[in-house]
């Protein structure tokens, strides 16, 4: 079976959700679906889970994210140039900027809320593993500080479902080279032919700009002579769609129509798939920033014997285009037409704040006799794989590990 196709339109997803719009800053409990997952086949047994998956919401990492803003707005209010709007949105940020000082890049409460909500949801799905007497769990995380603090959270929920679970947690630079692997090096080895021009046709066929300015100032010719509408709308917008990694109730979505929230996304949505998507105009390798990541992964599964859970814990950079070199559902597709691409292609399925891909083994129960399957969960949501199975959502393992050993084989040797 393949991915089945969208049932609705990206906009109509976003105009009924803005959220959505966040693209990497969605709130991963606002994408949840209540959709049961598959019963196991029969006569199988869940026995092992390999996961990656990224840290829950954060503050914004970059000071200039909301200084940016808040300076031209400010200019402006000494010139006696804003709208009551204008005044507003400029209070508006100077609130949830007090808030991010010296926490930029930080896990918040909600982010660490997620974490937890997914832990409980792991002993929920499958008993079979987390209930396990002295079961053995090995945790692995980037260095950073909100993927540690990630990777606790979930381990804190799991330790109290199975007082006898034995969990190993690790945080080394050691272990960057597969958990974070540096995105710049593999631009430079591949020799990427950039996505930069295209990225910045989309920012400005999709930013219109002059509407939001009309809102916010009182003087026309002030703007055009001190304000770069474009931008400023941008890093509105941009703190606007992390205004939900907070328990907050400020807000600043409702300084868009419904049109230009789906048209920043559609901006963002372009750029993301540049990066990290199987783009043409990168000739498809962006995933492969990942190589390492799906290499630990089949190796691990390989040689497990006495674990039951392999977790890690990074960043949506990994998760994006792993969910892309996996071909997990739509994630793998290759779009020429960018004007299109939301119609295949949508960064607020793949990697919300939280994201997290797991792999869940099957074996035959005892006494029985059959192949090892595996089932893909993307975000909670039973995933395809790029290979036939005639009992979705379970594939043989030795097929799909056959199938991914070979893609990287020929990546490898193409790129020597």
């Amino acid at each position: 079976m393949n991915a089945p196709v969208f049932e609705t339109s990206a906009k109509d997803e976003i105009a009924t959700n803005r959220f959505l719009a966040g693209s990497n800053y969605l709130d991963y409990d606002r994408q949840l679906t209540d959709k049961a997952l598959t019963p196991a086949p029969k006569n199988y047994e869940p026995y092992y889970m390999s996961h990656y998956g990224r840290h829950g919401s954060r503050w914004l990492i970059s000071d200039g994210n909301y200084s940016k803003p808040l300076a031209t707005l400010k200019a402006a209010k000494e010139q006696g140039k804003l709208t009551p709007l204008g005044e507003k949105t400029l209070a508006t940020i100077e609130a949830i900027y007090t808030t991010a000082h010296k926490r930029l890049g930080d896990l918040t409460a909600v982010g660490e809320r997620q974490h937890h909500g997914i832990g409980k949801r792991m002993v929920q799905h499958f008993p079979e593993i987390f209930k396990t007497k002295n079961l053995k769990i090995d945790a692995r995380s980037t260095t950073v500080n909100r993927c540690i603090l990630s990777m606790i959270a979930e381990c804190e929920e799991l330790a109290a479902a199975n007082p006898t679970a034995q969990i190993h947690n690790d945080v080394s630079e050691s272990l960057q080279y597969y958990l974070n692997q540096p995105w710049d090096g593999l631009v430079a080895k591949l020799g990427r032919t950039t996505g930069d021009k295209e990225e910045r046709e989309y920012a400005y066929k999709y930013t219109h700009p002059e509407r939001l300015m009309k809102a916010l100032f009182n003087d026309e010719a002030y703007v055009y002579n001190n304000v770069n509408a474009g931008s400023l709308m941008r890093q509105l917008f941009h703190v606007a769609c992390n205004m939900q990694s907070h328990d907050t109730d400020l807000e600043l979505f409702s300084l868009f129509t419904d049109e230009e929230v789906y048209d920043q996304w559609r901006q963002k949505n372009v750029g993301w798939y540049l990066d990290y998507g199987a783009s043409p105009v990168s000739g498809g390798k962006m995933p492969f920033s990942q190589l390492n990541l799906l290499k630990n992964i089949i190796a691990t599964a390989d040689t497990v014997t006495q674990t039951q859970a392999t977790l890690r814990f990074g960043h949506e950079v990994c998760v994006m285009p792993l969910a892309c070199l996996l071909e997990l559902d739509n994630c793998g597709m290759v779009v020429n037409n960018l004007d299109e691409l939301d119609k295949y292609w949508r960064n607020y399925r793949i990697f919300p704040m939280g994201c997290n891909i797991q792999l869940i083994f099957y074996r035959p129960k005892k006494g029985k006799t059959g192949d090892i399957l595996v089932k893909a969960l993307l975000n909670e949501r039973e995933a395809y794989l790029p290979i036939k199975t005639n009992q979705w959502p379970y594939y043989n393992w030795q097929e799909l590990r056959t199938y991914y050993k070979n893609k990287i084989a020929a990546f490898e040797a193409e790129n020597k």
